[in-house]
């Protein structure tokens, strides 16, 4: 089939441009909700395909919207990557003896009643260092899990503090790359972009970290962590591997690496051979059985089931679940915006709107939506800071609050969305194993305060005028500089892809 010229190929209207995602949707839901099975892989691919055939009704030829698929997919590969290298980490970091060793001390100095906001930032200090919430997830995060599963919290609150860290520290690092291309996107200096960010930022964390501390002394009772539960553990870890903070080693060189601005994926992959040596010294691991817990993950029985489900994990083959969820959610995501159904989707939004409050409340609102209808952060971030920032300028407010908005609306919700990018790492990482019927750990969204809680305080902002900057004279003058008000949606998308795909850069993912 002959492709239409781009000057009479048919832009799709509202309804039409709707009817893939809407379909998605209904998919997903039938999957998750009636069938009872967490494997939204099926209902995205059966989207892209309808999505596709939207594409063919408009005049596109297969091959176009196929580039489109692959364009996202090409520009995310960093992060699949770091996914990767943290499936390797994962694997021979337990059997160093880095994450026993950090459950042990864990265990040893964090208190139940504290622990949960302990988690928390801790989880946002590594992250700000690291620049990537899916590597502190996969790493200290991991841990987390492990010490909470010794004080007999249920998973779910664990995990959701460690997700308001991660996520939380990831967004405010300079490191890290949805933090560029936020800031790439609308135009914005990476700096003054994370200073903005605060005014939303710290009260959201300071109520967070209220509720878990509230919960740690009223929820979690210390005798539930018994002195007999603990030592049955430290006792099995001691028995099965050397613990000494030496092993801690691994980990510190990570952030030192992430601290002096490396590049992430060579700082990963640092972190694996550090572990590789360090299983090899300490704890007798021979070379083989190194390569086989990289790729396969570490298998072990140490008699005390807690932590055999906690060590039993990690190597290259336990992301491939969450690659593919990825791979397939990045091409549906792809496809809709080549074929211009998100572009249509976004218009009609912004043609209800008028003032700034409904333009701020929409980007941040759009930004989730396009997190749970493509399942891809970048496009979350990407797609609606290049639609929304001539707007901004129009209405004469800087474009820092739309690379806020964005950035809770796209960063922040993803690790909440299970059948996006984020949350599928979520779920698979710290084993709260959905697939396997144990959906009472979707408590995870709710509990991870933080991040559901900075774009409800954005909202709040933009109704009430606080903390909205109006555009400065240098910002004026930059646009005027430029010749004209409307910056260039292309040079705005490239942008966005340097910023994704700059090796300077940290990986959220």
């Amino acid at each position: 089939m002959e492709e239409k010229p781009e000057k009479v190929r048919q832009k799709p209207g509202l309804g039409l441009a709707l009817t893939p995602v809407i379909l998605t949707l209904i998919a997903i839901g039938t999957q998750i909700f009636y069938f009872g099975d967490f494997t939204p892989h099926i209902p995205l691919a059966i989207g892209l395909a309808i999505t596709s055939l939207v594409g063919i009704k408009l005049g596109f030829r297969w091959k176009r919207i196929e580039d489109g698929a692959f364009h996202v997919i090409n520009v995310s590969l960093p992060s699949v990557s770091v996914l990767i290298l943290v499936g390797m980490i994962i694997g021979v970091w337990i059997a160093s003896g880095t994450v026993p060793s950090l459950i042990y001390y864990g265990l040893l100095m964090l208190s139940p009643a504290f622990f949960l906001a302990a988690a928390m930032l801790i989880c946002s200090v590594v992250s700000v260092s690291l620049g990537t919430s899916w590597g502190t997830v996969g790493t200290v995060g991991l841990a987390l899990v492990g010490i909470g599963a010794g004080f007999d919290i249920p998973i779910y609150w664990t995990a959701g503090a460690v997700v308001s860290g991660a996520f939380f520290g990831d967004k405010i690092s300079p490191l890290s790359d949805t933090t560029n291309l936020a800031s790439a996107v609308t135009g914005n200096d990476v700096f003054s972009h994370i200073k903005n960010m605060m005014p939303t930022t710290i009260p959201a964390m300071l109520i967070a970290l209220v509720i878990y501390l509230v919960v740690g002394f009223t929820m979690i009772d210390d005798q539930a962590a018994s002195f007999e539960r603990i030592e049955a553990i430290t006792t099995s870890l001691n028995a099965n591997f050397t613990i000494s903070p030496w092993l801690l080693l691994p980990a510190l060189l990570v952030i030192i690496l992430a601290v002096m601005k490396m590049p992430p994926i060579p700082s990963l992959f640092a972190g694996v051979l550090a572990g590789a040596f360090t299983a090899m010294v300490t704890q007798g691991v021979g070379l083989h059985d190194i390569v086989t817990y990289a790729n396969y993950g570490y298998s072990i029985e140490t008699g005390v089931e807690e932590m055999d489900s906690l060590l039993n994990r990690g190597g290259i083959q336990s992301m491939m679940w969450t690659i593919s969820l990825i791979l397939i959610a990045l091409g549906f995501g792809g496809a809709l915006e080549k074929t211009g159904c998100l572009e249509t989707i976004i218009k009609a939004i912004m043609a209800k709107v008028r003032s700034f409050k409904g333009v701020q409340t929409s980007a941040i609102a759009t930004s989730f939506a396009t997190n749970l209808v493509a399942g891809d952060p970048y496009l979350s971030v990407a797609l609606p800071g290049r639609m929304y920032a001539p707007t901004y300028r129009g209405l004469g407010y800087s474009t820092l609050n739309l690379s806020r908005g964005i950035e809770e609306g796209g960063t922040l919700m993803s690790p909440l969305i299970p059948w996006n990018a984020g949350g599928a790492f979520v779920i698979s990482v710290l084993g709260l194993g959905i697939g396997e019927g144990n959906v009472e750990n979707l408590l995870y969204i709710p509990l991870a305060f933080a991040c559901w809680l900075s774009p409800l305080i954005g909202i709040f902002y933009a109704q009430t005028g606080l903390f909205s900057p109006k555009a400065t004279d240098a910002e004026r003058a930059t646009w005027e500089k430029q010749g004209e008000h409307i910056a260039s949606s292309d040079a705005l998308g490239a942008a966005a892809d340097a910023a994704v795909s700059s090796p300077a850069s940290g990986s959220n993912t």
